[in-house]
């Protein structure tokens, strides 16, 4: 896609969500059912994952990670978001690849260590991209794929997360 097929493609949408900004308010929804061996089935949209246990915390390793999982959610949405970004800044990019990395304790969530945080201590994103882009355009690809990443703003500025349990 190039420059201007992106600006044709999103300009309709800009307007309406300029006219009527409660039309931008999607909910987006996952779902998933518990099954055997300490598992989640997880439906995706394209095909069911097998959520487990980390062998860290005691599973084979068959099953993916959650964990896994939320820093390939980064990776997906970084990515596509630096390619749109680079696509309407006119910026080339003819290759590239993103990679994210995140340090656990597994002692908070095995409830070893009261002191151990339960989920990522830190999370490491790293893009490297072939382009003849200036180190300036570079800035500023970085700072708008940042801007624009929903998973990496949702990550760096967590949202309030309710949780119930219904009984049948």
């Amino acid at each position: 896609m190039d420059q201007q097929s992106l600006r044709d493609l999103q300009a309709p949408l800009k307007e309406r969500y300029r006219s009527d900004p409660s039309a931008a308010v999607v909910t987006l929804r996952a779902r998933g059912t518990l099954a055997d061996d300490v598992t989640c089935n997880v439906e995706t949209g394209r095909a069911l994952v097998q959520a487990g246990l980390h062998p860290a915390t005691g599973g084979a390793g068959v099953a993916v990670c959650s964990g896994d999982m939320l820093l390939q959610a980064l990776v997906a949405c970084a990515g596509v978001t630096m390619n749109a970004v680079a696509t309407a800044l006119g910026i080339e990019l003819r290759g590239g690849s993103i990679s994210a990395e995140g340090d656990l304790d597994f002692r908070g969530t095995l409830g070893v260590a009261r002191d151990a945080p339960v989920g990522f201590s830190r999370i490491r994103l790293r893009f490297d991209v072939d382009t003849s882009a200036s180190a300036e355009q570079c800035t500023k690809l970085r700072e708008l794929t940042e801007r624009y990443c929903v998973v990496y703003q949702t990550l760096k500025s967590s949202p309030p997360v309710d949780v119930s349990l219904n009984v049948e």
